[in-house]
């Protein structure tokens, strides 16, 4: 089984900062995962990175975990993510992971 990882950061492409609260891009969020009927989880991270020209950006993100979901599923939520946070782009991590459940009861 999968466990794929979209990592969308919340500072806008043109500003290079982050416009809204984090609560309306997790409104967001969990909207697209609706529409796609995908289970899913987030967490919210701080993080920084390098521009390609060389300028240091602290940055918000949003990490949204999927499990055992198509790949043109993601690709697909990934891309109305990106468009939807007004990115450049999103980054999108693959592993294999051994997924299971465990089901009990006090009865």
């Amino acid at each position: 089984m999968t466990e794929t990882r979209i990592y969308i950061g919340l500072n806008d492409s043109v500003t290079k900062k982050q416009i809204f609260e984090t609560n309306t891009y997790i409104s967001i969020l969990k909207k697209v995962c609706f529409a796609y009927r995908t289970p899913f989880s987030f967490s919210v991270e701080e993080g920084g990175y390098f521009h390609e020209n060389g300028e240091y950006t602290n940055e918000t993100s949003l990490v949204l975990v999927l499990i055992g979901v198509e790949q043109e599923t993601v690709n697909e939520i990934a891309k109305d993510l990106c468009a939807f946070f007004n990115q450049e782009s999103v980054l999108i991590t693959e592993n294999s992971i051994r997924a299971y459940f465990i089901h009990e009861s006090l009865d």
